[in-house]
């Protein structure tokens, strides 16, 4: 039983279909994930292992970690850029069979930096699926100059296709800083002319927004609820996301229904 569990309400327990919550790590020591898991894994779904950070770390490291996570019922899975890199090289197979000898179930496939075009990207999702993963897919540039030339019906149209393809949920591209990417603006303001043509089109449970800041993770559960599935959380904001969701914060209070 949690402390003062009488003043809030509980929250649909995992596996949640919506709600989600995706956690980035960043390089995290054993010690210290453990630590963040014992207190904070009733509140996260899934940890992204950023980028690519994976093979600066020693392999029975990364083992343990993924382990680990799945043990507190948390879904681990290598970032989108690390199998852009794979794809670069021509050794998605390859990828494909270290990621499963880690202990990944799941994969992000994404291009956001390497030039993929959408039939390919969707061939990959496809083939990652049929490998028995499940797929996480990212729409979005890291380059803002780049994302900027996606208009909101371009994303409705990758976000339908990497659904169609076999993508369980999609991450909507917002890099670690939430500024200048896709729907926010250069201050991490939310451009809600886009949100609304998105959120209008798209079905929210099978879209993850990256919202890193919060300030935009107050808006989505305003604007959508509290199960609103959010991403690239970092580590030390699990708990008090949880609190916005939950309302027990003052930007929340009284303004939210579980």
């Amino acid at each position: 039983m949690n402390a003062f569990d009488f003043l809030t309400p509980p929250r649909s327990g995992k596996p949640r279909k919506n709600g989600i919550t995706m956690v980035l790590d960043k390089g995290m020591g054993p010690a210290s994930a453990r630590d963040l898991m014992e207190i904070s894994s009733d509140y996260v779904d899934f940890i992204k292992f950023g980028w690519g950070t994976l093979p600066l770390h020693r392999r029975d490291t990364v083992k343990e970690k993924v382990d680990m996570y799945r043990s507190f019922d948390v879904e681990p899975y290598p970032g989108g850029t690390l199998f852009e890199i794979a794809h670069l090289n021509d050794k998605v197979e390859e990828y494909f069979q270290e990621a499963r000898s880690l202990g990944f179930e799941t994969l992000e496939i994404s291009n956001g930096t390497v030039e993929i075009e959408t039939e390919e990207k969707c061939r990959l999702i496809e083939m990652a699926v049929d490998e028995g993963f499940m797929v996480i897919s990212e729409v979005g540039k890291k380059d803002p100059e780049r994302d900027r030339l996606l208009e909101p019906d371009d994303r409705v149209r990758l976000v339908r296709a990497d659904l169609r393809a076999g993508a369980s949920m999609v991450l909507m591209e917002a890099r670690e800083s939430g500024q200048n990417i896709g729907i926010y603006d250069e201050r991490g303001n939310i451009r809600e002319d886009e949100f609304n043509h998105l959120t209008d089109r798209l079905p929210m449970d099978k879209i993850i927004w990256e919202a890193p800041q919060k300030s935009q993770q107050v808006y989505f559960i305003l604007k959508i609820g509290p199960d609103v599935n959010l991403g690239n959380i970092p580590p030390e904001e699990i708990t008090a996301l949880e609190t916005i969701r939950r309302g027990l914060r003052g930007d929340t209070l009284g303004k939210v229904n579980l």
